[in-house]
């Protein structure tokens, strides 16, 4: 994250009326600003694909979880398909793009400490949802993933079918997974 992404989350917060409930800290994912056992749960959406050192990433999410604390994972994987072709909407070449397979994922969550409670994978539902955005921009509508435009500028087209033809020939599948830590 960068302080303008918080600075953005705030914002948006404001507008919902929800700054009560929902608290952004600009902090590094391999050393929290957090104590032990500080939180019931987390979610990471999109986040370990640029990190090369998920094994430091798994376990500093287990130390600030509570016992019995549980972990949802929101993640594109790395499929069989090849390496995928760059820019990606998370990373611009491959130097920055750190793709685990949805197995070695299972691996470093359960070595971290974690109970696998369900991993899926959601790569029918997204190529469903890239047929349906395609035919929308062939109608001539919106299509339905403008924040990867507003964000990644003029890489954004390329991002984006890059991410399409990855998900058509297997080179990525997004992937869920909850998990809890072992008390």
């Amino acid at each position: 994250m960068t302080p303008e992404f918080c600075d953005v989350a705030r914002h948006l917060t404001r507008l919902l009326n929800l700054e009560e409930r929902v608290k952004f800290e600009l902090g590094d994912a391999l050393a929290m600003p957090f104590a032990d056992a500080s939180f019931d749960g987390a979610y990471s959406m999109n986040v370990s694909m640029n990190i090369a050192d998920k094994d430091t990433f798994y376990r500093e999410i287990n130390r600030v979880l509570k016992p019995g604390g549980w972990l949802l994972l929101s993640e594109v994987a790395k499929g069989d398909g090849g390496e995928p072709n760059y820019p990606m909407p998370w990373a611009a070449s491959a130097r920055a793009s750190f793709l685990s397979t949805p197995e070695e994922t299972r691996r470093g969550l359960l070595q971290a400490g974690f109970d696998v409670v369900r991993l899926q994978s959601t790569l029918e539902e997204a190529r469903a949802f890239g047929a349906r955005s395609r035919a929308m921009v062939e109608r001539g509508e919106k299509p339905p993933h403008r924040a990867v435009m507003l964000i990644h500028g003029e890489i954004a087209s390329q991002a984006m079918a890059n991410t399409s033809r990855g998900l058509l020939e297997a080179r990525i599948i997004p992937i869920e997974l909850l998990s809890r830590k072992v008390s």
